[in-house]
């Protein structure tokens, strides 16, 4: 099965849906279709955020996506990227879908001069992070993560 990444425009929008809605199920979140649509809408529409969409043949719809978020570090003093969100549907795993949407990521980090791209991923998710270390990620073990709620 042949796999094409090709980046996404805010009329992808309809074709993304699913998968996103799909990603955040995997996570235990609630399905909500429309508010997808509209997250994903103003995250494109707004160029906020830069979405990768792989196509599995013979299959018309997407498979899989990757979405990044710029960021910038202080103290590197440069751009990096944040790979927030990864996903591909069950039938497109094992085609090579989520690692050609990696290798897409690295690129666009390079082609827009970014040092770096970071993730997170949940501890139990062993099979993505196999696939990260396969690609040359590399575990930070620098710093502690915190999180601290400000929505009610």
């Amino acid at each position: 099965m042949a796999v094409t990444v090709r980046p996404a425009a805010p009329g992808d929008v309809g074709a993304l849906v699913p998968l996103f809605d799909a990603y955040r199920q995997f996570y235990r979140l609630p399905s909500d279709p429309e508010q997808a649509r509209q997250y994903l809408s103003e995250r494109l529409g707004r160029d906020e955020s830069v979405v990768w969409l792989a196509f599995a043949e013979p299959r018309p719809d997407p498979v899989g996506f990757v979405q990044l978020y710029p960021a910038f570090s202080s103290l590197s003093m440069g751009r990096a990227w944040v790979l927030n969100d990864l996903y591909v549907m069950p039938e497109g795993r094992r085609a090579g879908a989520a690692r050609a949407l990696l290798e897409r990521a690295r690129r666009h980090a390079v082609e827009t001069g970014a040092l770096y791209l970071e993730l997170e991923t949940a501890v139990t998710n062993t099979a993505a992070q196999s696939l990260y270390e396969s690609l040359g990620w590399k575990r930070s073990t620098g710093f502690y993560r915190y999180e601290l709620s400000v929505s009610s």
